[in-house]
């Protein structure tokens, strides 16, 4: 009863809690049916579902019940069971939902009519399989846009794993010819560098079906394969062999440079060789060697080489202080790598620090402009390299109370709240997500985000709070998109030992987005992300008697041990905030071991991170640390104040908390 007041608005509530006393206690029932469902659901169980989906008719979460069984099913229902789901739910997300994976079951079966029939219907549109299918069947019919191939090749390149839907519309198109050999060979490349075998195999079944065996063999052991299985002729021969160095750079670049240097360079095409070049300096540079530099130095064409790799070479180069090969690797990229704030900023910074021209100059400047913001890591170093800092942006003009109805009346916000609150949270998510896409027909303005964002906040869903308010291009409401939650405690517990409240809202809004409950996939818990072992060493440390793991999920708890740890790591790494997030992020060791080498800006160090995740973290903690500095203090802030410089640990200075877990 308690958990429905809370979150039933006008949709389900006059349904419900207006009625008599009876129903509310179904509704109850309803809900215990309903998270028995979800757990059929992700058991495979078929048979419990049909069950208990009778038990779920008039729930307000009914779609979801009805989806599950039928999903668990959907490859020997009927059409006209598949029609009757999608005209009872129509207009939700669960009808859109499904109709995705019908779409990908006709695609399977190759079933083009129905597919064609089905597609326009679909609203999100976001599937990069169901649009290879697409594209294909437009390709057969005549009707294909100029662009579809290249569509195609990219949708293919981007999906990690082997689908069927782009791998079998990149075949077709290389039976047409609209796809050549080399851009098949280029995604067998991609996929033997991310390790995914299955993926490389269907790539080379394409372009040479008698090879696709020795995919294995040379991923198995590249280097007893370029001993004595290279053995197929001519250009397969060659692409085999790229293949095999790729794989044996995945493990060891120095072995890799040097069967390129001492036997393969001469066997392979000048392309071929700029590849194997960029894969192992990409190695050589999240190892954060020198080495990285001399191996991209070989690299006769950056066209030549993927967008990663030209962003590892600019990292190297950053490392190594060699502005002009940033500059160069940048105007290397691809379009879409090139608008990217990193690497406007790099350019910009590159540019600057060569001897520009006047006319240089201004377009670096007008570059800086186009990104400076107070919203993320590099838009924050623009403003600062203009001569501004970070300051609360003015609020937008305040909701109205219709716009606040509206949102509150929302039949998918409301399943989406109801999902989270219940339990729910990651069907809760995606319902949500898609009920406030911009990209989907009938997607909501910015002044209808703003409202779905406050419903959020109004019932403390700070992750769909922040998200949601994170959408508007034009306005920012900085209350929404960085709330402060439990302010009297966080504050309180951060002054109490030294700490920077607004370092740790920082950490907080980016650990877990001020959910409770939530939990990693390796185990951290709660508003800080706290690990079971980690806490216990904590509690430990501090003095915290009769502490047991469980304590994790109490909210105070869970602030006093991640306080005290980060503060630990903090001290540990002489105060330096960026070590200390990765060590919070990445355990402490990693860092320890990234800190070696050159004393670097440490913008440049962040960015040298070799670990995606905890680079992404490192940059995201320090900028909303700013923005929560702003927010807190009332006066423009610093970001790059906060960063100073990462260099070796000072062999002088006493070594502080050795033990750190």
């Amino acid at each position: 009863m308690q958990l429905l007041r809370a979150i039933l608005t006008p949709l389900v509530a006059a349904a419900v809690l207006a009625a008599a006393a009876p129903l509310v206690q179904a509704q109850n029932r309803g809900d215990d049916t309903l998270l028995e469902m979800h757990q059929a659901f992700r058991k495979g169980d078929r048979k419990k579902l049909e069950q208990l989906l009778p038990a779920a008719r008039g729930h307000a979460l009914e779609p979801w019940a009805a989806y599950w069984e039928l999903k668990l099913r959907l490859g020997e229902a009927s059409p006209a069971e598949i029609q009757a789901f999608l005209k009872r739910y129509a207009g939700t997300y669960q009808e859109d939902r499904l109709r995705n994976d019908w779409l990908l079951l006709l695609g399977q079966r190759r079933d083009w009519a129905q597919f064609a029939e089905q597609h326009p219907s679909y609203r999100m549109s976001d599937d990069k399989e169901v649009r290879c299918y697409a594209l294909l069947i437009d390709t057969l019919k005549g009707t294909a846009p100029a662009t579809a191939a290249d569509e195609v090749r990219r949708n293919w390149y981007a999906q990690r794993d082997g689908d069927d839907g782009c791998t079998h519309a990149a075949g077709e198109l290389y039976s047409y010819k609209q796809l050549t050999a080399h851009d098949v060979w280029r995604k067998a490349r991609l996929a033997v560098e991310a390790n995914r075998v299955r993926s490389a195999r269907a790539a080379v079944e394409i372009v040479s079906p008698e090879s696709s065996a020795q995919v294995k063999e040379l991923m198995d052991s590249p280097t007893k394969y370029l001993q004595a299985r290279a053995t197929a002729r001519g250009k397969v021969r060659q692409e085999l062999v790229t293949l095999a160095l790729i794989k044996l750079a995945q493990g060891d670049a120095d072995n890799a440079a040097t069967q390129l240097d001492n036997k393969w360079s001469v066997h392979l095409s000048p392309e071929e060789r700029n590849w194997v070049w960029g894969v192992i300096g990409k190695q050589a540079a999240q190892r954060l060697s020198s080495d990285a530099v001399t191996y991209f130095g070989n690299v006769t064409k950056d066209s030549d080489l993927t967008d990663d790799m030209l962003g590892w070479k600019a990292r190297a180069a950053l490392r190594a202080g060699q502005w002009k090969v940033v500059r160069k690797a940048v105007e290397a990229m691809g379009d879409d790598a090139r608008r990217d704030s990193t690497w406007v900023y790099w350019h910009a910074k590159a540019v600057l620090n060569g001897k520009p021209s006047d006319a240089e100059r201004a377009e670096a400047r007008q570059a800086l402009e186009s990104i400076a913001s107070p919203k993320g890591f590099y838009e924050q170093l623009a403003l600062e390299e203009l001569g501004q800092r970070v300051v609360v942006p003015p609020a937008p003009a305040p909701l109205t109370a219709e716009e606040k109805a509206a949102a509150r009346a929302n039949p998918a916000l409301n399943r989406a709240l109801y999902a989270i609150l219940l339990g729910i949270r990651g069907e809760g998510v995606r319902e949500w997500n898609y009920a406030t896409n911009l990209h989907t027909p009938g997607g909501m303005s910015e002044r209808e985000l703003l409202a779905a964002a406050d419903f959020a906040c109004q019932r403390e869903v700070w992750d769909r709070c922040i998200n949601t308010s994170e959408r508007t291009k034009t306005v920012i409401d900085v209350n929404q998109r960085f709330p402060m939650p439990f302010r009297n405690t966080v504050v309180e517990r951060a002054q109490g030992i030294g700490l920077d409240p607004a370092y740790v809202y920082g950490l907080i809004r980016q650990e877990s987005r001020f959910i409770m409950d939530a939990r990693s996939h390796v185990g951290a818990s709660g508003l800080m992300q706290v690990m079971p072992a980690t806490a216990r060493w904590t509690a430990k440390k501090i003095g915290l008697t009769g502490f047991t793991p469980d304590q994790i999920s109490d909210r105070d708890t869970n602030i006093t041990i991640g306080t005290a740890y980060l503060k630990l790591a903090l001290d540990d790494f002489a105060g330096s905030m960026p070590l200390a997030a990765a060590a919070y992020n990445a355990g402490p060791g990693r860092p320890r071991n990234w800190r070696n080498g050159p004393v670097l800006d440490a913008a440049i160090w962040a960015e040298n991170v070799p670990f995606a995740e905890t680079r992404d973290y490192v940059k995201k903690v320090l900028a909303n640390t700013t923005n929560y500095a702003a927010l807190l203090t009332g006066q423009p802030q610093s970001l790059r104040s906060r960063l100073g410089t990462v260099g070796p640990r000072d062999a002088a200075s006493p070594v502080v908390n050795a033990d750190l877990p």
